[in-house]
């Protein structure tokens, strides 16, 4: 069975999970997070560089030790390492490191005097109130677990859209090598882009006695299979992921798309629609009078009742239908609008390449300008930079701009916002740069009024341009902070500053429809990787669907805006109004 590069990633991350648990050297745990995070954004398959002679030691941060574990993972499925770690510990437990609050320390605590190690037995312990008596918790942190808890496991029964992409590429890929297949399509939410994916909807066209659903569940993948048929196979993958193959004839091919696009409530409103004109749509077809009018393209689906083709990152019926109506439906941003990055990672803290790895990257992503923000120096995690690095880092962007040949690299840095609201470095450095990306990476947990009054204090700054990953989210880690995102949407348009729609895989922050408001309220999102290593400009691909969704059009981003421009933009920001 084929290993894939998730297979690989995960058992990395349990591992620093494990080691994490057993409070080993940070140094360790950050290796293996590293590893997983090389691993999970690489291009190429490990199994494919393997099979063809490749030195999995000159991977960055891969040395001989983690590169003979990748070759275990891909011969058995698993490591030694990890067996022993596994049979040394309770099963489930690292589930609790996924939990918002909760940290090595108190799943510790919950352990060994609770005998909690699942996310199910704390939940009803957090209910049953047996956590506010342990020391180092209370009443409200107790409460607070429960909310994360009972978030989390919601959560759980859904997969972030960057980590199933993987799946869709094996199995479009399987599915288009299948006899009498001619075409493969995937629906759903997928299709929308949401940011989590419950399930996964493929239609197939498949010419007439082509035999599918024995060749759909021999799959390598597929752990179960739930239901088998001519027109419907529905099977379960090994990571918990169910899958609907749907086989549709091609004269039914675009209603189908839009039934199983959906979103529901987006077809309950043209369904109204076509009702009052005296047709019927379902998933075959539209249909006068028991004849069927339309259906082989979605466009003749929408046209039969009258509208224009509605993009599907749209189809939520919030709006879109009556946009349609009007003619007022948005001119959505695409990924080649991006002329640039604003906000990327270097070995100057914790970035994987150097400067001119990155603009060479950058540049050969199709970009024509990147801002390198390292972090500041609180962020000890991430060996952040003092003022005196800074200034170091300042002069080697500088000198290398003056060799560099279609890109061009802007100043700047990804400066903690403390918890009073003031910036991580003092004004005469920050005064230095092209821009200030303001994050918020401590005390997540603040009050809803205590947090947003932190944030407006620190977009009050003379130097700060962009306020980063907003929410703070994490898939599977933490949900969002508590936030007034009204008022702090209001702020960054009084204030001339910009927010972030940050495209990491494990964010996709700001949600859509706060990019929507943000855009209604003349507030300009600039759609950002986030990138620590070369191949993560593609992420922006992924923060570009997310942008979509929240409406947004090229003139509402900030990177989509030419380098002069842009520069008289962060300039407003900077105190040089």
């Amino acid at each position: 069975m084929t290993r894939r590069n998730a297979d690989i990633a995960a058992i990395f991350e349990e591992i620093a999970d494990l080691l994490e648990l057993q409070q080993a050297n940070t140094f360790r745990v950050r290796a293996y997070r590293n590893a997983a995070r090389t691993v999970s954004t690489w291009p190429r398959e490990m199994a494919e560089l393997v099979a063809q002679g490749g030195d999995l030691d000159d991977l960055p941060g891969i040395g001989k030790d983690l590169a003979g574990k990748i070759g275990e993972i891909l011969a058995r499925g698993s490591c030694d390492q990890l067996d022993r770690l596994r049979a040394t510990s309770p099963p489930g437990i690292t589930d609790l490191l996924h939990i918002s609050g909760l940290g090595p320390k108190r799943v510790h605590a919950l352990y060994h005097e609770l005998g909690i190690h699942t996310p199910t037995q704390l939940l009803s312990a957090a209910r049953e109130g047996r956590i506010r008596a342990l020391p180092g918790f209370g009443v409200a942190s107790e409460r607070r677990i429960a909310e994360a808890v009972a978030g989390h496991l919601e959560r759980a029964r859904r997969w972030p859209l960057a980590r199933v992409s993987a799946h869709v590429e094996a199995l479009q890929a399987y599915l288009r090598a299948a006899p009498g297949v001619s075409r493969v399509v995937v629906a759903g939410s997928f299709r929308r882009r949401r940011d989590t994916v419950g399930d996964l909807d493929i239609l197939i066209v498949a010419g007439a006695g082509a035999a599918l659903a024995g060749y759909l569940t021999a799959f390598e993948e597929v752990a179960d299979v739930l239901s088998q048929g001519p027109t419907r196979t529905s099977v379960v993958l090994k990571d918990g992921l169910q899958v609907d193959f749907r086989v549709v004839g091609a004269a039914s091919f675009g209603a189908a798309m839009v039934y199983f696009t959906g979103s529901k409530a987006h077809n309950l409103a043209l369904r109204r629609i076509a009702q009052a004109r005296k047709l019927k749509i379902n998933e075959y077809g539209v249909y006068r009078d028991g004849k069927r009018i339309a259906g082989d393209t979605e466009a003749s689906v929408y046209a039969s009742i009258g509208l224009p083709g509605i993009p599907p990152e749209l189809r939520e019926n919030r709006g879109e239908i009556e946009a349609a109506r009007d003619g007022k439906l948005p001119k959505l941003v695409e990924r080649k609008d991006l002329r640039g990055d604003l906000h990327a990672h270097t070995t100057a803290s914790d970035g994987r390449e150097g400067l001119e790895q990155m603009a060479v990257a950058a540049r050969a992503a199709g970009l024509s300008y990147l801002a390198i923000t390292d972090h500041s120096h609180s962020l000890g995690i991430a060996h952040g930079l003092d003022e005196r690095r800074l200034a170091a880092h300042i002069e080697a962007i500088d000198r290398l701009n003056e060799k560099l040949d279609g890109i061009v690299l802007l100043k700047g840095i990804e400066v903690d916002i403390l918890a009073d609201g003031r910036l991580d470095l003092p004004d005469a450095a920050l005064a230095r740069l092209d821009l200030v990306v303001g994050a918020v990476h401590s005390r997540l947990d603040l009050p809803r009024e205590q947090q947003t009054a932190r944030i407006l204090r620190a977009m009050d700054h003379p130097h700060f341009s962009i306020l980063a990953h907003p929410n703070g989210r994490l898939f599977g880690t933490r949900g969002p902070c508590e936030l007034d995102m009204d008022r702090i949407i209001r702020h960054a348009h009084e204030r001339g500053c910009f927010l972030e729609l940050n495209c990491q895989p494990d964010r996709l922050d700001m949600f859509d429809f706060q990019c929507r408001q943000a855009s209604n309220a003349g507030v300009m999102i600039a759609i950002s990787s986030d990138a620590h290593h070369r191949n993560d400009f593609r992420w922006l691909s992924l923060g570009v669907d997310q942008a979509r969704r929240g409406w947004l059009e090229a003139g509402g981003v900030l990177n989509a805006l030419p380098l002069p421009q842009l520069r008289k933009r962060l300039a407003s920001t900077m105190g040089t109004r």
